[in-house]
């Protein structure tokens, strides 16, 4: 039996192998390929984005530059109603009973109108005496004037001497001096009479009335009624010496009584020159017309307007406090947290005002100051100023 070993013969024998290598490679190639594109696809597509920034390490912060702002000050105060120029009345004259009161508290008089009469029987009759002496005085100087005439065309023909005229002269002079004494004394008594009338002594309106008719009153009785001159009002409130000197005559102010919405707008006409040394205080006068809600002897309270500045006004939660004083955070061109002592001004509504330590051009940490330390870098962001 014959066996041919073929080798190294016809490559024939060997062509289903090679068929199923190349299908094989062809399959590699075709991932290899399609893997490729995908790679080129992504990297395409991914062409247009920008590359991710550096992560900054520094916090964001809110910061604001205040600014300078025209602040006007409102102080607040409480004090005690009172006329302005209350006006006590009473008996200007000898006094007596008094016969009749013709107004009441709470009435508008006229400047001297009469408010009250007092009994002037005795002063009239006593009057009446001194009209009767003035005729008698009258009846005397006409009959001095008489014989005084006659005595002139006598001494002419040398019936009678020249001191016979001389004395009738002074007998008509004597006379008319009791005349003039009578009738002055007449018009002081009618002047007493006049003063027996208690008149107001300015327009205004009567605060108080102590007098009854049947009373009798005297130089020494208490007044019988006391007038605010032409209705005006003033509210006394005490205030820190401090707030004094923020304060100016003719400041304006709002004063609202105890238990009304009624909102009165006045202004300063006084403020005390002297400071209480226990308290520390002193009074300052607000001028007020006349409003049916002010009533003397009541309590009120005010918002007074002070002196108008030109400061930088921060929100509250910039101002920081610890136990050296008041503290703002300024940020620098380096964005770098530095400290900055600040002197604390009003309180408003729209902030806290600050009267000493900023310009108002510096960058001022807004909040989250507690959080921050002298030297801290940050990111600023900027906040504009409402």
């Amino acid at each position: 039996m014959n066996m041919e070993t073929n080798i190294g013969g016809d490559p024939a024998t060997y062509a289903p192998l090679d068929g199923a290598r190349r299908r094989k490679r062809a399959l590699i190639i075709g991932g290899l390929l399609i893997l490729a594109v995908l790679v080129l696809a992504g990297m395409f597509m991914r062409g247009g984005e920008k590359p991710a920034a550096p992560v900054d390490s520094a916090p964001q912060v809110t910061v604001i530059v205040p600014g300078r702002r025209s602040i006007t000050a409102e102080i607040s105060a409480v004090g005690n109603i009172t006329a302005r120029r209350e006006m006590p009345v009473g008996i200007p004259g000898e006094g007596g009973i008094v016969r009749a009161v013709l107004v009441d508290a709470g009435t508008w008089v006229a400047a001297g109108q009469v408010l009250a009469v007092v009994d002037r029987s005795v002063q009239t009759e006593q009057a009446a005496a001194i009209e009767g002496q003035i005729a008698q005085a009258k009846a005397d100087a006409q009959l001095a004037r008489q014989n005084l005439d006659r005595a002139k065309r006598l001494v002419g023909n040398g019936f009678i001497s020249r001191a016979d005229v001389d004395t009738r002269q002074a007998a008509l002079d004597s006379a008319n001096a009791r005349v003039s004494v009578a009738q002055a004394q007449l018009a002081q008594q009618r002047a007493l009479i006049g003063r027996l009338d208690v008149r107001a002594p300015t327009a205004g309106l009567v605060l108080t009335r102590s007098v009854e008719a049947g009373q009798i009153v005297g130089p020494g009785s208490a007044a019988l009624f006391r007038v605010a001159s032409k209705g005006e009002m003033e509210l006394q409130a005490r205030l820190a010496e401090a707030d004094l000197a923020r304060l100016r005559v003719g400041s304006r102010a709002t004063v609202t009584p105890v238990g009304t919405n009624f909102r009165i707008e006045g202004s300063i006409w006084q403020i005390s020159p002297v400071i209480d040394p226990n308290t520390r205080q002193g009074t300052v006068r607000i001028a007020l017309p006349y409003h049916e809600a002010l009533r003397p002897g009541g309590f009120a309270s005010a918002e007074i307007g002070g002196s108008t500045g030109n400061v930088p006004l921060l929100p509250e939660s910039a101002v920081l406090s610890d136990a050296q004083g008041n503290y703002v955070y300024v940020i620098d061109g380096n964005n770098t947290v530095a400290r900055r002592p600040v002197k604390v001004g009003q309180t408003t509504e729209n902030g806290v005002t600050i009267a000493s330590g900023l310009a108002g051009n510096e960058r001022v940490v807004a909040s989250a100051g507690a959080f921050l330390n002298p030297g801290d870098k940050i990111t600023p962001q900027l906040q504009a100023v409402r």
